[in-house]
């Protein structure tokens, strides 16, 4: 997998994943390419054109290829010892979102993010770059049907607030002194209806990515 900018390298060579080549442009990010020699990767230099047909105008002078990011199932996720704070995400397409629900959520200190298999946005560079990082250290959990993880979420004990503009509480006015699962909507349709009928709760809640 190819991820580029400054700080998701970063974060790859301070997490020690597995990185195959460290692509960089001339002067550029010396104290990363000293720590990437260290650790014994391959490191090429390209041109500045070069840099821009291989990963597009926002690599910040640096790239590299890595092993992919493994996803998690949702049983090996909950036993993990731990209080559990986990986000699950219906439907969000765009991997921009998906990047900066992750930089958000890992920064409070959550568990996981829940995704689906399909109809979402998948793990890719542009995810790892609007992440700045965080992907190297938060969980994404991958189910194949979000109400069948829904279940297995109550099955551990794991209190699950949806979202919707329709609901009459808050986050706030709810108090949950147990695990919890916040699930948030597509980008314009929402929480789906069958989601929303699982869930524990439903309360009013905007997302600001600031």
């Amino acid at each position: 997998m190819l991820i580029y900018g400054t700080n998701p390298i970063k974060e790859a060579l301070k997490a020690k994943r597995k990185i195959f080549e460290l692509f960089h442009v001339e002067s550029a990010h010396k104290d990363l390419v000293q720590l990437a020699r260290q650790q014994n990767i391959k490191v090429s230099l390209l041109s500045k054109a070069d840099m821009n047909k291989k990963f597009g105008p926002n690599h910040q002078n640096i790239a590299a290829n890595v092993e992919d990011y493994a996803l998690l199932d949702l049983k090996t996720a909950l036993n993990k010892p731990g209080k559990k704070l986990f986000v699950m995400l219906d439907g969000v397409e765009d991997p921009q979102n998906l990047g900066a629900v992750l930089r958000n959520v890992e920064a409070f200190g959550a568990s996981g993010v829940i995704i689906p298999k399909h109809r979402t946005a998948q793990v890719n560079s542009t995810v790892a770059k609007v992440s700045v990082g965080a992907l190297e250290y938060i969980d994404v959990i991958q189910v194949t049907n979000l109400n069948q993880a829904i279940k297995t979420l109550k099955e551990h004990n794991v209190w699950v607030i949806g979202t919707s503009l329709e609901a009459t509480e808050t986050l706030e006015d709810i108090y949950v002194d147990l695990d919890l699962c916040l699930v948030f909507g597509s980008e314009g349709k929402g929480l789906s209806k069958l989601v929303q009928k699982h869930c524990d709760y439903l309360v009013k809640y905007q997302w600001r990515d600031n």
